[in-house]
C-alpha cells in the first residue's frame, strides 16, 4: 500500500506539472488557483494517506474536513454550519474507531494479548518530563513496556537478539516514543491515536520463518514512531 501511495503522489505531481507546462505554452488555460484551491493541500495528502497508513481514522477525518472546506469556499455549505458540526464529527469518528478497532485487527489483538499474558515481566522503560534511551545491541530482547509522559523514550533493538515473537506496549501521552527494529524481523502494529499519531516506517519484508515484533501503540497528544 505504501508503494501505491508513492505512485499516487507521482501521478499528482505529473498532472500538476503537465498543466503548468501546457498553460505556459498557451495550449490550455486551466486555472489552477480556483476558489478554494488551497483545500487541495488537505484533500490530496489525506486521500493518499488512506493507501499508506495502517490507521486510517485521521486520514478520513482530514479528508472529510478538506472536502467540507472546499464546499464552503464554493458556497455550497456555510462555514458557520461547519464550525458547529466539526467537533461532533471528530468525536463520532474517534468513538467508532475505538469500538471497531479490535474487530479490524482481531488477529493482531489476540496475539498481543497472548504475548502479554505469557510474559512474567517485561522490561519497563518510562520517561516522565525527561528522556530515556535503551540500547539492546548484542542482548536478547524479550519485550518491553514503554511509557512517555511529557517526555521521550528511544528503544533501539536493531542489533538485538530476537529468538521468537515479542511484544512492545508503547504509550505516549504528550510525549514521543521512537522504536528502532531489526531488518530481519516482521513488524505488526496495533495503534490507537487520539490527537496523536503512530507511524510505521520500518523497512522489513514479511518472512514466515522470522520472528514478529507486535507493537501496541497508544498516542494521546503524542507520537509513536517505528523505524
Amino acid at each position: 500500500m505504501k508503494k501505491f501511495g508513492n505512485v499516487l503522489w507521482g501521478i499528482v505531481l505529473i498532472i500538476v506539472g503537465v498543466i503548468f507546462g501546457l498553460n505556459a505554452m498557451g495550449l490550455t488555460d486551466i486555472n489552477v488557483f480556483f476558489r478554494g484551491w488551497w483545500t487541495l493541500f488537505i484533500i490530496v495528502p489525506s486521500f493518499i494517506e488512506l493507501f499508506r497508513s495502517t490507521n486510517k481514522m485521521w486520514s478520513i477525518i482530514w479528508l472529510v474536513i478538506g472536502i467540507v472546506l472546499l464546499l464552503c469556499t464554493r458556497g455550497i455549505l456555510s462555514f458557520s454550519l461547519m464550525g458547529k458540526l466539526i467537533f461532533p464529527f471528530i468525536l463520532v469518528m474517534i468513538g467508532l474507531s475505538i469500538i471497531f478497532k479490535d474487530t479490524f485487527d482481531k488477529k493482531v489483538v489476540e496475539k498481543i494479548r497472548s504475548l502479554n499474558s505469557n510474559k512474567e515481566k517485561l522490561d519497563e522503560i518510562c520517561a516522565t518530563f525527561g528522556s530515556q534511551e535503551s540500547d539492546f545491541s548484542g542482548q536478547e530482547f524479550n519485550g518491553a513496556n514503554l511509557d512517555a509522559v511529557f517526555g521521550s523514550v528511544e528503544l533501539d533493538i536493531s542489533k538485538a537478539i530476537i529468538k521468537n515473537d515479542q511484544v512492545i506496549n508503547a504509550n505516549s501521552i504528550f510525549g514521543g516514543i521512537e522504536i528502532r527494529v531489526p531488518t530481519g524481523v516482521n513488524v505488526k502494529v496495533k495503534s490507537t491515536p487520539i490527537f496523536g499519531g503512530v507511524s510505521n516506517k520500518a523497512k522489513t519484508d514479511y518472512n514466515e520463518s522470522s520472528p514478529t515484533i507486535y507493537i501496541n501503540g497508544v498516542a494521546i497528544f503524542g507520537g509513536v514512531e517505528i523505524k
